[in-house]
């Protein structure tokens, strides 16, 4: 789009609403890249924002199966893995339970989220959001511990005793559960959710052609609004 002969880069604000334990928020992830890929030239600013699917969460977490138990049943477990399994397999995620021992409280894996794009950016962010989902359904870590998220920090090029210290402390603990308060307020009622342009909302791990229509939609507005600024 040209206006008074300078070119203007419309670029789509996209919050992503997910959990860290989330199995459909991986592969939601993932499908996105995908839908990104599929729109090279769009420039896309990406805000991981927080939403705990469990807020009850013990600090220290619980035993695994007894949460899946608890959750879905145990004769519905296998059938629950073996669709995630069978839905990521295109999309090239391995999903390893059997080495998830501990279903962990998320709450400072989100606070590390926030930290890594206050101190490194939208790239970093993005990349540690990815470190923690492969640390948890990849490797089984337990992403409630500090070390862990210290160790994901430092791989991703965060300084890690800036990190520690940040998450001994009890900063941003209170702003991360009043989004977490507000994305349900807003009506974010499971996860992954897309919000594109504060307007358009996609709501699980959809297929990138999905996203197409709602693209269009939000370049469209952003070309409006560009075209009433310059005038």
């Amino acid at each position: 789009m040209a206006i008074l002969g300078k070119e203007i880069q419309e670029q789509m604000l996209i919050e992503v609403y997910a959990d860290t334990v989330c199995p459909w928020c991986y592969i939601g992830k993932t499908r996105l890249e995908k839908a990104k890929a599929m729109r090279p030239d769009t420039s896309i600013e990406l805000i991981w924002k927080p939403f705990q699917l469990n807020p009850w969460m013990p600090a220290e977490g619980m035993n695994r199966d007894a949460y899946i138990t608890a959750k879905f049943g145990a004769a519905d477990a296998g059938r629950i893995y073996d669709n995630l399994r069978q839905s990521s397999h295109a999309d090239g995620i391995e999903f390893n339970f059997d080495k998830i021992t501990r279903t962990p409280n998320t709450l400072d894996a989100h606070r590390l989220i926030k930290w890594a794009r206050l101190v490194g950016g939208a790239n970093c962010q993005d990349a540690v959001v990815q470190a923690i989902f492969e640390a948890y359904f990849q490797n089984g870590e337990d992403i409630s511990e500090a070390t862990t998220l210290t160790e994901i920090a430092r791989t991703e090029g965060l300084n890690p005793k800036e990190v520690h210290k940040y998450l001994s402390s009890d900063k941003d603990r209170d702003t991360i559960r009043s989004e977490d308060t507000k994305a349900r307020q807003m009506g974010v009622q499971g996860v992954p959710c897309f919000v594109i342009e504060k307007r358009f909302a996609i709501s699980g791990a959809q297929e990138p052609e999905y996203f197409m229509p709602l693209f269009d939609m939000a370049l469209a507005d952003l070309s409006k609004n560009n075209l009433d600024k310059s005038q």
